[in-house]
C-alpha cells in the first residue's frame, strides 16, 4: 500500500490555543516498506498513527491510501473502510477468546480462513490455537496481536510500540523477525518507537519526530552521516552538539577553538556535533568539568561529563579509569571531524 501524508496539522480539543500536536507533516510511504516514527514521549507518533488508522481527523491536511483521499479537515473515511490493522502496546486481545478465535476477529463472516491458518503457522501459533491469552507467553501474545492485525489481509500495519513490555531476548527476537513477517504477507509497516536503536536496526526508513515536527526522514545510513538538524544528532544519534562564536578570525567552542572549513564559507554556522569518540578528558583537580557518571560499555567506558550548562558524552579507554566525581578538562581529539549545523535549517521531509 502506498501512503501520502501532506501539510497534516492536527490540535486536540476545538481550537489550537493549547498547541498543535502535530505541525506540516508531510510523509510518504512506499509499499513494502518497514517505516520507524522515531522520536520522544509526547513528540505525536502516536497521534500521527492515530490519524493513518481513521481515529483522528486532520485540522488541515490530507491522507492518501493508494491514491484514495481517507482524511481531510472536511472528510473522514471509517477506520474498518481502510484495509488498516493495528498492533497496540498491551496486545488488546479479547481474554473470552482463544487464539483462533482472536485471529478470525475481524474477519466477514464469509471471509476465506485460510489466511488465518497460514499466519498462525508463519507466527508459530500453530499448535496453540485453542489457548486463551492468558496462558500466552509475552512474545506469544504479540505474535498473536500481529496475526489478527493481518489476517483480513490489511495491506498496512500500524505498530504501536509492540515491543516495549517484552523482554531483552523476546524484543531482539520478535522485532527481527517483523521484516520478513511483513514482506511475506506483502504488507507494508509504520512501527512507533522511542528506541533509536530499535528504529535503525530494522527499518527501511526512520521519520525522526520532535515537538509535533518532522526533522528528517532518510535512511538509517543517511540518518547516521547525514543528520538534518541538531535534535536528530543529539536524540537519534546521542552525539555531542556544541554552540559555535564565530566572531572574529577563530570558531570557539565550550571546549576550544576549531579550525573553519573550506566547505562552511558563507554559512551563519552556530553549531557543531562531535561524537563522543571526538573527545578526551585528562584529570585535573581544577578541571573545569565534571564527571557525572560512567557506563561500561564491554571495550570502553562511556563517561557523562558536566561542563557548563551541558552533559557531554565522551569515550574513555578502559586502561585510563576515571571515577564519578572526578573534576577534568575536556578536548577534542587531534584530527577530530564534526558536522556543521547553520542557525536556520530547512529540514528535509519525505
Amino acid at each position: 500500500m502506498h501512503l501520502e501524508i501532506t501539510q497534516l496539522w492536527h490540535h486536540y480539543g476545538f481550537n489550537a490555543r493549547e498547541g498543535w500536536t502535530l505541525k506540516n507533516i508531510d510523509l510518504s510511504l512506499h509499499p513494502g516498506e518497514l517505516v520507524g516514527l522515531l522520536g520522544p514521549s509526547g513528540c505525536g507518533k502516536t497521534t500521527l498513527l492515530r490519524l493513518i488508522a481513521g481515529f483522528e481527523k486532520p485540522a488541515q491536511g490530507k491522507i492518501i491510501l493508494d491514491g484514495q483521499k481517507v482524511a481531510s479537515s472536511n472528510y473522514l473515511l471509517a477506520p474498518e473502510r481502510r484495509g488498516v490493522g493495528m498492533v497496540f502496546q498491551d496486545y488488546a486481545l479479547f481474554p473470552h477468546l482463544d487464539v483462533w478465535n482472536n485471529v478470525c476477529f475481524g474477519l466477514r463472516r464469509k471471509q476465506d480462513r485460510s489466511r488465518a491458518i497460514w499466519l498462525l503457522q508463519l507466527l508459530g501459533l500453530g499448535d496453540l490455537r485453542d489457548r486463551y491469552p492468558h496462558e500466552l507467553s509475552g512474545g506469544q501474545r504479540q505474535r498473536l496481536a500481529l496475526a489478527r492485525a493481518l489476517a483480513p489481509g490489511s495491506s498496512l500495519v500500524l505498530l504501536d510500540e509492540p515491543f516495549c513490555s517484552l523482554d531483552v531476548d523476546v524484543r531482539i527476537r520478535l522485532r527481527s523477525e517483523l521484516s520478513g513477517v511483513l514482506k511475506d504477507c506483502g504488507a507494508t509497516g509504520i512501527l512507533v518507537t522511542h528506541d533509536p536503536q530499535e528504529a535503525l536496526a530494522i527499518c527501511d526508513r526512520v521519520a525522526v519526530m520532535n515537538a509535533g515536527e518532522l526533522h528528517q526522514c532518510a535512511s538509517p545510513a543517511e540518518l547516521v552521516h547525514q543528520p538534518a538538524t541538531p535534535f536528530v544528532g543529539r536524540f537519534v544519534l546521542q552525539r555531542n552538539v556544541l554552540p559555535i562564536d564565530t566572531t572574529g578570525d577563530k570558531w570557539l567552542t565550550p571546549i576550544g577553538p576549531v579550525l573553519r572549513p573550506r566547505e562552511s564559507c558563507g554559512l551563519n554556522v552556530t553549531e557543531l556535533m562531535v561524537d563522543d569518540y571526538g573527545l578526551e578528558i585528562a584529570s585535573h583537580p581544577t578541571g573545569n568539568a565534571l564527571v557525572q557518571g560512567r557506563e561500561f560499555l564491554g571495550s570502553y567506558w562511556l563517561l557523562r561529563v558536566e561542563l557548563g550548562n551541558q552533559v557531554l558524552r565522551v569515550r574513555q579507554p578502559l586502561e585510563k579509569p576515571v571515577n564519578t566525581g572526578e573534576r577534568c578538562t575536556v578536548n577534542f581529539k587531534p584530527g577530530h571531524k564534526g558536522i556543521l549545523f547553520p542557525g536556520t535549517i530547512s529540514c528535509p521531509l519525505c
